[in-house]
Formats: structure tokens, sequence, C-alpha cells
């Protein structure tokens, strides 16, 4: 009784939290600043809050190098997927975006049962048909009439959504091989060491970090607040009692609540 519980405070966590990242590329829009650029002050503000926290409430424990070392693959991972995801937003919108770097669904449920012999369900098979169809019907029927820029940013959305995998995956398995370092912890330090790599590629890039107004200050307060503190902190307290194919579905609110407000907020055209 106590393990069916667990499990189910851990689903509605995750639930929770995917909901609350539905958010996050609505406030890479209203930032209007470069896609790079609303991705390190993401990881900035959303690293520097959660370690604030942990300091403040007396949970922060001595890290060893070890520990840095598990940061590296996820960090890359999480790096390379907003340095896409971002540029998928403002090409294609907010909506697709999302439902495109969410295709990682799929990734998940193969690496499950490759790696860890966790069979699918029975929906896995009709589900990847029927999201893939939907994905055709979204981006592939009209693809003669898109421009070069809208089409990359198709492609880019596809390309996060390895990125996510990799970036999913690695931290779940950091949070299980040290669980001596609580979630917050690890996300924050981590979190700080992503932005950092944005902070070094939106340099190449010849970016510029200072913000415009008031308005963007707002946007990627919240973006750092929602989207890599609370969101984060729900889900990564559920993670590692899921099963991996489990997690990607539950992830799966994230775009089709993002595409509801994209539609709602934004104005989508959509028949």
């Amino acid at each position: 009784v106590g393990s069916e519980v667990s499990m189910r405070g851990a689903i509605v966590q995750m639930a929770i939290g995917a909901s609350l990242l539905s958010s996050t590329s609505l406030f890479v829009v209203y930032a209007h600043v470069a896609p790079t650029v609303s991705g390190f002050y993401r990881m900035l503000f959303g690293g520097g809050m959660l370690l604030a926290w942990v300091v403040m409430s007396g949970r922060w424990r001595a890290i060893a190098w070890r520990d840095l070392s598990l940061l590296v693959l996820p960090a890359i991972g999480f790096a390379a997927d907003l340095i896409q995801w971002h540029r998928s937003i403002l090409w294609v919108g907010p909506g697709v975006a999302t439902l495109l770097t969410n295709f990682q669904v799929f990734l998940m449920a193969l690496v499950g049962l490759v790696f860890y012999r966790e069979r699918p369900a029975r929906w896995f098979v009709p589900g990847m048909l029927l999201a893939t169809m939907g994905l055709w019907l979204l981006v592939g029927a009209h693809w003669s009439m898109f421009d070069a820029q809208h089409r990359w940013g198709v492609w880019l959305g596809l390309g996060s959504g390895v990125a996510y995998t990799v970036y999913l995956l690695s931290f779940r398995h950091a949070l299980k091989a040290y669980p001596h370092l609580s979630p917050a912890q690890f996300l924050g330090l981590m979190s700080l060491l992503c932005a950092l790599l944005l902070w070094l590629w939106g340099h190449g890039e010849g970016d510029a970090f200072a913000l415009p107004d008031a308005r963007s200050w707002s946007a990627l307060l919240a973006l750092g607040f929602f989207g890599q503190v609370l969101a984060w902190l729900l889900m990564v307290r559920a993670m590692p009692r899921l099963p991996t194919s489990l997690v990607g579905l539950l992830l799966l609110l994230q775009p089709a609540l993002a595409f509801v407000l994209d539609v709602i907020l934004l104005g989508r055209p959509t028949g």
C-alpha cells in the first residue's frame, strides 16, 4: 500500500511540474531577447534561486569532484536543448516548438525498453503512430509553403527533443547515483553550469546579454522561477520513483498545455 501511495504522489508531482513547464515557452516570447540569452537567464536566475533556498533552509551538503563530474552531461544536454528549442519557439511558435521537443517521450520509452528492460504499455505503438500523424498534419502537410526559417525551426525543435532526452536520462541517473545530495542542490549547481555553457555559446554568437527593459526582467525572472525552480523541484523528486516510460508520458502535459496557451494567449491560427 505504501509503495502505491508513493507512486501516486510521484505521478501527481510530475503532472503538476509538467503543467508548470508549459508556461516557459510563453516567457521566452515575452522576454524579447535572443534565444541563447533567454536560456542563459533562465539557468542563472533559476540556479541562483535554488541554491539560495538550499542554503537558507540548511540543506546544503559538501560536494566532491565526483559530484561535480555528474553535472557535466546533464548541463551539456540541457544547454543543447535550450539553444535549439528557444530558436524553434521564436521561428515556429511556442505551441508547435514544445510539441516537437516533447517527441522525447518516444525516445525515453525506447531507451527504457533497450537499456532498462521496461516493457512498453499497449499504448506505445498506436500512440507513436498517432503522434507521428499529428506531427505531419502540423508541420509536414504544408512543408512546401513554409519559408527556410520555419523549416529550420521544425528541425531544431526535433533536435532539442534528442538533447532533452540526454538531459532527462543523465539527470535521472545522477540523482540515483548520489542520493546524499538533495535534488534542489544538484539542480541548482547543474543550472549554473548550464548557464556558463550558454554564456560561452552566446558570446561566440555575438549576443548582447544586457536586458533592455522591465518587461524582459520580469519575463526572465518568471521563466527562472516557474521553469527552473518550482516545476523541476517537483519533477526531480518524482523522477527516481517512476519508470522511464511513465516520466516521458507525463511530460506530454507540457506540449499539450503549451499549444492551448499559444492559441489562447498568442492567437495562433488553428483550424
